[in-house]
Protein backbone atom coordinates (compact mmCIF):
# COMPACT_ATOMS: atom_id res chain seq x y z
CA UNK A 1 0.00 0.00 0.00
CA UNK A 2 1.49 3.61 -1.04
CA UNK A 3 1.82 6.05 1.58
CA UNK A 4 0.12 9.71 0.92
CA UNK A 5 2.90 12.58 0.78
CA UNK A 6 2.43 15.15 3.67
CA UNK A 7 3.31 18.79 3.45
CA UNK A 8 3.05 21.02 6.45
CA UNK A 9 4.31 24.54 5.25
CA UNK A 10 1.30 25.62 3.49
CA UNK A 11 -1.03 28.45 4.78
CA UNK A 12 -4.50 29.38 3.29
CA UNK A 13 -3.15 32.61 2.26
CA UNK A 14 -0.19 30.78 0.11
CA UNK A 15 -0.83 27.46 -1.55
CA UNK A 16 1.89 26.70 -4.16
CA UNK A 17 0.98 26.49 -7.78
CA UNK A 18 2.24 22.65 -7.80
CA UNK A 19 -0.25 21.27 -5.10
CA UNK A 20 -3.49 22.84 -7.15
CA UNK A 21 -2.19 21.22 -10.20
CA UNK A 22 -0.74 17.83 -8.72
CA UNK A 23 -1.81 14.74 -10.10
CA UNK A 24 -1.05 12.82 -6.29
CA UNK A 25 -3.20 13.26 -2.89
CA UNK A 26 -1.34 15.52 -0.81
CA UNK A 27 -2.00 15.74 3.27
CA UNK A 28 -1.95 19.67 4.05
CA UNK A 29 -0.91 19.11 7.33
CA UNK A 30 -2.42 22.06 9.64
CA UNK A 31 -3.84 23.99 6.80
CA UNK A 32 -6.02 25.12 8.46
CA UNK A 33 -5.21 25.45 11.92
CA UNK A 34 -5.88 28.88 12.31
CA UNK A 35 -9.16 29.33 11.85
CA UNK A 36 -11.32 30.05 14.34
CA UNK A 37 -13.85 27.67 13.26
CA UNK A 38 -11.35 24.98 14.10
CA UNK A 39 -10.00 26.66 17.34
CA UNK A 40 -13.58 27.02 18.70
CA UNK A 41 -13.75 24.99 22.01
CA UNK A 42 -17.19 23.82 20.93
CA UNK A 43 -17.30 23.95 16.83
CA UNK A 44 -21.52 23.66 17.08
CA UNK A 45 -21.87 26.70 19.22
CA UNK A 46 -19.46 29.23 16.74
CA UNK A 47 -21.33 28.13 13.82
CA UNK A 48 -24.75 28.66 15.31
CA UNK A 49 -24.94 32.77 14.49
CA UNK A 50 -24.08 32.06 11.55
CA UNK A 51 -26.99 29.68 10.98
CA UNK A 52 -29.57 30.70 8.56
CA UNK A 53 -33.09 29.54 8.51
CA UNK A 54 -32.85 28.05 4.66
CA UNK A 55 -33.93 24.48 4.87
CA UNK A 56 -30.79 21.69 3.55
CA UNK A 57 -31.45 18.15 2.53
CA UNK A 58 -30.05 16.00 5.45
CA UNK A 59 -29.55 12.21 4.87
CA UNK A 60 -31.17 10.18 7.59
CA UNK A 61 -30.54 6.66 8.08
CA UNK A 62 -31.78 4.38 11.16
CA UNK A 63 -28.71 2.77 13.69
CA UNK A 64 -29.06 -0.37 12.09
CA UNK A 65 -26.98 1.07 9.06
CA UNK A 66 -23.74 1.88 11.36
CA UNK A 67 -23.47 5.19 9.09
CA UNK A 68 -23.49 3.91 5.91
CA UNK A 69 -25.14 5.70 3.44
CA UNK A 70 -25.99 2.77 0.98
CA UNK A 71 -28.89 1.17 -1.26
CA UNK A 72 -31.19 -1.07 0.41
CA UNK A 73 -31.44 -5.02 0.31
CA UNK A 74 -31.76 -5.16 -3.70
CA UNK A 75 -30.73 -1.72 -4.57
CA UNK A 76 -34.49 -0.68 -5.88
CA UNK A 77 -33.66 2.13 -3.47
CA UNK A 78 -31.65 3.27 -0.62
CA UNK A 79 -31.18 2.71 3.24
CA UNK A 80 -32.02 6.36 4.50
CA UNK A 81 -34.55 8.88 4.02
CA UNK A 82 -34.30 12.39 2.49
CA UNK A 83 -35.42 15.67 4.64
CA UNK A 84 -35.27 19.13 4.08
CA UNK A 85 -34.62 20.69 7.60
CA UNK A 86 -33.14 24.22 8.80
CA UNK A 87 -29.35 23.65 9.62
CA UNK A 88 -30.54 24.65 13.33
CA UNK A 89 -32.57 21.42 13.43
CA UNK A 90 -29.25 19.34 12.33
CA UNK A 91 -27.44 20.93 14.78
CA UNK A 92 -30.16 20.42 17.68
CA UNK A 93 -30.67 16.28 16.68
CA UNK A 94 -26.68 15.85 16.31
CA UNK A 95 -26.70 17.18 20.11
CA UNK A 96 -29.36 14.96 21.01
CA UNK A 97 -27.39 11.93 20.18
CA UNK A 98 -24.02 12.83 21.27
CA UNK A 99 -23.83 10.92 24.30
CA UNK A 100 -25.83 7.83 21.77
CA UNK A 101 -23.22 5.16 21.00
CA UNK A 102 -25.45 3.60 18.33
CA UNK A 103 -27.19 6.98 16.96
CA UNK A 104 -29.52 7.65 13.75
CA UNK A 105 -27.24 8.51 11.10
CA UNK A 106 -27.33 11.85 9.88
CA UNK A 107 -25.57 13.46 7.07
CA UNK A 108 -25.67 17.07 5.14
CA UNK A 109 -23.30 16.90 2.10
CA UNK A 110 -22.53 19.05 -1.26
CA UNK A 111 -24.23 22.77 0.57
CA UNK A 112 -23.12 25.77 -0.66
CA UNK A 113 -21.38 27.32 2.70
CA UNK A 114 -22.68 31.05 1.37
CA UNK A 115 -26.22 30.10 1.56
CA UNK A 116 -26.48 27.64 4.50
CA UNK A 117 -23.67 29.47 6.85
CA UNK A 118 -23.48 33.50 5.44
CA UNK A 119 -20.38 35.31 6.87
CA UNK A 120 -18.30 32.47 7.61
CA UNK A 121 -16.33 32.29 4.86
CA UNK A 122 -15.02 36.01 5.82
CA UNK A 123 -13.23 34.43 9.21
CA UNK A 124 -12.37 30.87 7.69
CA UNK A 125 -11.51 30.78 4.28
CA UNK A 126 -8.66 29.88 1.10
CA UNK A 127 -7.09 32.37 -1.31
CA UNK A 128 -6.60 30.44 -3.89
CA UNK A 129 -5.72 32.93 -6.59
CA UNK A 130 -7.09 32.98 -9.69
CA UNK A 131 -9.37 30.35 -8.60
CA UNK A 132 -12.90 30.71 -8.10
CA UNK A 133 -14.01 27.65 -6.40
CA UNK A 134 -17.39 25.86 -5.40
CA UNK A 135 -16.99 26.29 -1.87
CA UNK A 136 -19.35 23.14 0.31
CA UNK A 137 -20.11 22.23 3.88
CA UNK A 138 -20.24 18.71 4.74
CA UNK A 139 -21.69 17.41 8.12
CA UNK A 140 -22.89 15.17 10.53
CA UNK A 141 -22.43 12.15 13.17
CA UNK A 142 -20.27 9.06 12.16
CA UNK A 143 -20.53 8.31 9.08
CA UNK A 144 -19.55 6.33 5.72
CA UNK A 145 -19.37 7.73 1.78
CA UNK A 146 -19.18 5.37 -0.05
CA UNK A 147 -16.32 5.24 -2.99
CA UNK A 148 -16.77 7.79 -5.33
CA UNK A 149 -14.81 10.41 -7.71
CA UNK A 150 -15.63 14.01 -8.63
CA UNK A 151 -14.32 15.62 -11.85
CA UNK A 152 -13.35 19.23 -10.05
CA UNK A 153 -10.05 19.17 -8.30
CA UNK A 154 -10.90 19.09 -4.76
CA UNK A 155 -9.56 20.92 -1.11
CA UNK A 156 -11.32 19.06 1.49
CA UNK A 157 -10.50 20.89 5.12
CA UNK A 158 -11.52 18.80 8.34
CA UNK A 159 -13.15 21.64 10.39
CA UNK A 160 -14.22 19.41 13.43
CA UNK A 161 -13.93 15.86 13.71
CA UNK A 162 -11.54 13.25 12.64
CA UNK A 163 -11.73 11.73 9.23
CA UNK A 164 -10.26 8.68 7.16
CA UNK A 165 -9.87 9.20 3.57
CA UNK A 166 -9.22 6.06 1.55
CA UNK A 167 -8.09 7.07 -1.86
CA UNK A 168 -7.79 5.09 -5.24
CA UNK A 169 -6.16 6.02 -8.52
CA UNK A 170 -8.36 6.54 -11.39
CA UNK A 171 -6.85 3.20 -13.08
CA UNK A 172 -8.52 1.29 -10.40
CA UNK A 173 -12.21 1.67 -11.77
CA UNK A 174 -12.22 -2.32 -12.52
CA UNK A 175 -11.28 -3.08 -9.22
CA UNK A 176 -13.82 -1.09 -7.24
CA UNK A 177 -16.75 -2.55 -8.51
CA UNK A 178 -19.16 0.31 -9.46
CA UNK A 179 -22.51 0.38 -9.49
CA UNK A 180 -25.07 2.08 -11.96
CA UNK A 181 -24.03 5.77 -12.99
CA UNK A 182 -27.82 7.20 -12.96
CA UNK A 183 -29.26 5.65 -10.03
CA UNK A 184 -27.05 6.18 -6.72
CA UNK A 185 -26.98 8.00 -3.20
CA UNK A 186 -25.59 11.68 -3.70
CA UNK A 187 -25.16 11.70 -7.69
CA UNK A 188 -22.13 9.68 -8.84
CA UNK A 189 -21.30 6.30 -9.35
CA UNK A 190 -20.26 4.33 -6.02
CA UNK A 191 -18.62 1.32 -5.10
CA UNK A 192 -20.34 -1.65 -3.93
CA UNK A 193 -17.92 -2.64 -1.18
CA UNK A 194 -18.22 -2.49 2.19
CA UNK A 195 -15.10 -1.09 2.63
CA UNK A 196 -15.37 -1.97 6.45
CA UNK A 197 -16.33 -5.67 5.80
CA UNK A 198 -15.64 -6.29 2.29
CA UNK A 199 -16.51 -9.75 0.67
CA UNK A 200 -14.16 -11.04 -0.96
CA UNK A 201 -15.95 -13.98 -2.75
CA UNK A 202 -18.67 -11.48 -4.19
CA UNK A 203 -16.00 -9.04 -5.40
CA UNK A 204 -12.53 -10.83 -5.27
CA UNK A 205 -10.38 -8.22 -7.67
CA UNK A 206 -11.17 -5.80 -4.44
CA UNK A 207 -7.72 -7.09 -2.87
CA UNK A 208 -5.82 -5.74 -5.58
CA UNK A 209 -7.57 -2.44 -4.98
CA UNK A 210 -6.31 -2.19 -1.52
CA UNK A 211 -2.75 -2.72 -3.25
CA UNK A 212 -3.14 0.77 -4.92
CA UNK A 213 -4.86 2.55 -2.29
CA UNK A 214 -4.07 5.47 -0.04
CA UNK A 215 -5.03 6.10 3.60
CA UNK A 216 -5.84 9.56 5.02
CA UNK A 217 -6.32 10.35 8.62
CA UNK A 218 -7.12 13.83 9.14
CA UNK A 219 -7.26 15.64 12.39
CA UNK A 220 -9.21 18.76 12.88
CA UNK A 221 -7.17 21.72 10.80
CA UNK A 222 -6.10 19.40 8.95
CA UNK A 223 -6.31 19.58 4.71
CA UNK A 224 -6.41 16.62 1.65
CA UNK A 225 -6.02 17.94 -2.09
CA UNK A 226 -7.97 14.94 -4.02
CA UNK A 227 -6.97 15.49 -7.65
CA UNK A 228 -9.81 15.04 -10.21
CA UNK A 229 -11.34 11.61 -11.08
CA UNK A 230 -9.71 9.80 -7.89
CA UNK A 231 -11.61 8.14 -6.18
CA UNK A 232 -12.13 8.88 -2.54
CA UNK A 233 -14.29 6.55 0.46
CA UNK A 234 -14.60 9.08 3.55
CA UNK A 235 -15.63 8.07 6.83
CA UNK A 236 -16.50 10.49 9.50
CA UNK A 237 -15.60 9.54 13.09
CA UNK A 238 -17.25 11.95 15.72
CA UNK A 239 -20.31 12.47 16.94
CA UNK A 240 -19.89 15.88 14.93
CA UNK A 241 -17.91 16.32 11.64
CA UNK A 242 -17.49 19.51 10.17
CA UNK A 243 -16.02 19.50 6.41
CA UNK A 244 -15.66 22.84 3.81
CA UNK A 245 -14.29 21.75 0.83
CA UNK A 246 -13.23 23.63 -2.53
CA UNK A 247 -14.06 22.08 -5.81
CA UNK A 248 -12.38 23.77 -9.29
CA UNK A 249 -11.87 22.68 -12.62
CA UNK A 250 -8.75 23.56 -14.94
CA UNK A 251 -10.58 23.69 -17.76
CA UNK A 252 -12.81 26.83 -18.46
CA UNK A 253 -16.58 26.63 -17.28
CA UNK A 254 -18.08 26.93 -21.18
CA UNK A 255 -16.40 23.46 -22.08
CA UNK A 256 -18.67 20.48 -21.43
CA UNK A 257 -19.47 17.60 -19.03
CA UNK A 258 -17.10 14.33 -19.16
CA UNK A 259 -19.86 12.52 -18.12
CA UNK A 260 -22.09 13.93 -21.30
CA UNK A 261 -20.16 12.85 -23.33
CA UNK A 262 -20.06 9.12 -21.92
CA UNK A 263 -23.49 9.10 -22.25
CA UNK A 264 -23.88 10.31 -25.64
CA UNK A 265 -21.32 7.33 -25.98
CA UNK A 266 -22.76 4.96 -24.51
CA UNK A 267 -26.11 5.71 -26.86
CA UNK A 268 -24.59 6.36 -30.06
CA UNK A 269 -21.39 3.68 -30.04
CA UNK A 270 -22.25 1.13 -26.79
CA UNK A 271 -24.28 -0.77 -29.17
CA UNK A 272 -22.49 -1.27 -32.63
CA UNK A 273 -20.45 -4.85 -33.57
CA UNK A 274 -17.58 -5.11 -32.08
CA UNK A 275 -15.76 -4.38 -35.07
CA UNK A 276 -17.24 -0.81 -35.67
CA UNK A 277 -16.15 0.06 -32.12
CA UNK A 278 -12.70 -0.79 -32.54
CA UNK A 279 -13.13 1.87 -35.18
CA UNK A 280 -14.41 4.19 -33.02
CA UNK A 281 -12.04 3.68 -30.11
CA UNK A 282 -9.27 4.66 -33.22
CA UNK A 283 -11.33 7.83 -33.63
CA UNK A 284 -11.71 9.03 -30.28
CA UNK A 285 -7.85 7.79 -29.61
CA UNK A 286 -7.08 10.15 -33.21
CA UNK A 287 -9.11 13.39 -32.21
CA UNK A 288 -9.69 13.33 -28.45
CA UNK A 289 -7.21 11.36 -26.71
CA UNK A 290 -3.96 10.98 -28.09
CA UNK A 291 -3.94 14.25 -30.91
CA UNK A 292 -0.67 15.35 -32.10
CA UNK A 293 1.04 18.13 -34.27
CA UNK A 294 -0.11 15.36 -37.39
CA UNK A 295 -3.83 15.24 -35.95
CA UNK A 296 -4.87 18.59 -38.11
CA UNK A 297 -1.43 19.97 -39.12
CA UNK A 298 -2.68 18.76 -42.55
CA UNK A 299 -5.77 21.17 -42.80
CA UNK A 300 -5.43 24.67 -43.47
CA UNK A 301 -6.40 26.07 -39.80
CA UNK A 302 -9.30 28.46 -41.02
CA UNK A 303 -10.87 25.35 -41.80
CA UNK A 304 -10.39 23.13 -38.79
CA UNK A 305 -13.47 24.19 -37.24
CA UNK A 306 -15.19 21.87 -34.57
CA UNK A 307 -12.43 19.92 -34.49
CA UNK A 308 -10.34 23.21 -33.00
CA UNK A 309 -12.60 24.01 -30.52
CA UNK A 310 -10.77 26.42 -28.25
CA UNK A 311 -12.34 29.56 -27.70
CA UNK A 312 -16.17 29.74 -25.93
CA UNK A 313 -17.87 30.87 -29.20
CA UNK A 314 -16.80 27.40 -30.84
CA UNK A 315 -17.68 25.86 -28.06
CA UNK A 316 -21.53 27.56 -28.06
CA UNK A 317 -21.21 26.39 -31.42
CA UNK A 318 -20.31 22.39 -31.27
CA UNK A 319 -22.83 22.74 -28.53
CA UNK A 320 -25.82 23.88 -30.39
CA UNK A 321 -25.10 21.78 -33.36
CA UNK A 322 -25.38 18.70 -30.43
CA UNK A 323 -28.78 20.01 -29.03
CA UNK A 324 -30.15 20.16 -32.49
CA UNK A 325 -28.60 16.25 -33.54
CA UNK A 326 -30.29 15.11 -29.97
CA UNK A 327 -33.48 16.81 -30.55
CA UNK A 328 -34.32 15.26 -34.01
Amino acid sequence: MPEISVIGDCTPDHLPQNILTSTQPLVLKGLIGDWPAVKAAAAMDYLRPFCQQTPVTAMIGSPQINGRFFYNHDMSGFNFERQRLPIETVFNQLEQHQQNPKPPALYVGSTSVDQCLPGFRAENDLNLGQIKPLVSAWMGNQTRIAAHYDVPDNIACVVAGKRRFTLFPPDQLQNLYVGPTDFNPAGQAISLVDFQQPDFDQFPRFEQALNHAYIAELEPGDALFIPSMWWHHVEALDSFNLLINYWWRQTPAYMGAPMDALRHALLSIGGLPEEQRQVWANMFHHYVFHPDENTLGHIPEARRGELAVTDELAARKLRSLLINKLNR
